[in-house]
């Protein structure tokens, strides 16, 4: 998996590894799987992301608002639809029109789902239940009156309560279960008063993983997906998924300086012998964070070295010392660790942020490469 001559930067994304994780979470937890393909796929790309979940057993794909929904619908995406993020007093017509379910976290977007419906056509919902991560979601003191009216809404024809949901913060396994406590009584409110959706999911890839008695038969792999690990203390490899994309770029430029010479803005750095500097054609508008200036890392031709200076808006350096290094040659940025090369962890660490933004911010200039293994 090399670049192809003449391009400048890329994001290669092995489409197989997608599917691949998908299969590997689904036997793990023996759960049906919601791909989550919000924010371009966290980057990959959302109708490829969508594609290669969907080939791996993914049952439905989630993205965050109805744009996004629309935008798989449109580009050929059969499979359930659900989002759950929505302006406030937006229109769902479109939405139901294309079969999108809708997340509701309040009796203003339930009974403009349900106006929505026409003809025999309703509205499929998953109402979300606020469960203390303090975001949208139906508040406790409002669960009987939402379930209630959605159940007679039901029952008249215009909505389809298709699921009950939430989400957990991930901050201790005993936050995590006092929330899934909250769910459950959430779940037998809305059986009382006659709402037994065939779907229930509160697990995302960090309880599905984690926490199994947060499975409930569906879980809602988002990070996951793409081979990364929600957790700091265990590796993609040690969870049996791989990373799927690689940001690389060609070497732009060499030149070799004398002892003291200072690289990139503000002169953050100086060369303390006489060197080779390489110019790596990826910035801060491509998503590299600036914020790892200095500490970011790269591998060029099997050996690891790290951004020298500043990161610019389009390029950065890395001093490279007497390491043969040419124009044209291959640096990674990050990709699959297990293949000796950084990960999107080691950027997020250089950071000081989380892996799921390295690789969601890559930038829309980057071209995405689909790749199989």
């Amino acid at each position: 998996m090399t670049m192809a001559p003449g391009v400048l930067r890329e994001a290669a994304v092995d489409v197989d590894a997608i599917t691949e994780n998908v299969r590997h979470l689904r036997a793990l937890t023996g759960s049906e799987i919601i791909a989550v393909v919000k924010a371009a796929g966290y980057g990959h790309g959302a109708h490829r992301a969508a594609v290669a979940a969907l080939r791996g057993g993914a049952t439905r794909i989630g993205v965050s608002d109805i744009d996004e929904a629309l935008a798989l619908r449109r580009a050929g995406i059969t499979a359930p639809l659900f989002a759950w993020l929505h302006a406030p007093g937006a229109s769902f017509a479109e939405a139901v029109r294309e079969e999108i379910e809708l997340g509701i976290s309040d009796i203003d977007q339930l009974l403009r789902a349900a106006e929505a419906a026409h003809g025999e056509q309703s509205a499929a919902v998953h109402l979300k239940i606020e469960t203390g991560l303090s975001r949208n979601g139906i508040a406790p003191a409002d669960w009987r009156t939402v379930f209630s009216e959605a159940a007679r809404l039901e029952r008249i024809g215009r909505l389809r309560v298709v699921g009950l949901f939430s989400h957990l913060s991930n901050t201790s396994e005993a936050d995590d279960r006092a929330a899934l406590a909250r769910f459950e009584e959430g779940v037998v409110l809305a059986a009382s008063v006659g709402l037994t959706p065939p779907l229930r999911h509160i697990a995302a890839t960090n309880a599905a993983i984690a926490l199994p008695e947060a499975r409930l038969g569906c879980v809602r792999i988002g990070i996951g997906l793409y081979g990364i690990s929600p957790f700091g203390d265990r590796s993609s490899a040690d969870l049996g998924l791989r990373p799927a994309m690689t940001l690389r770029g060609a070497v732009a430029a060499v030149r070799r300086v004398p002892a003291g010479t200072g690289v990139s803005y503000g002169y953050d750095y100086r060369t303390e012998r006489e060197t080779m500097l390489a110019l790596i054609p990826l910035g801060y508008a491509d998503g590299v964070p600036r914020q790892a200036s200095g500490r970011g890392p790269v591998s060029i031709n099997g050996r690891r070295f790290r951004v020298a200076g500043r990161i610019a808006m389009d390029q950065f350096v890395v001093d490279v010392g007497d390491h043969p290094v040419a124009v044209g040659d291959e640096a990674v940025l990050f990709g699959d660790p297990t293949l000796g090369v950084p990960s999107a962890r080691d950027w997020a660490d250089a950071a000081d942020t989380i892996d799921y933004e390295i690789v969601t911010r890559v930038g829309a200039r980057v071209p995405r490469r689909e790749v199989r293994a």
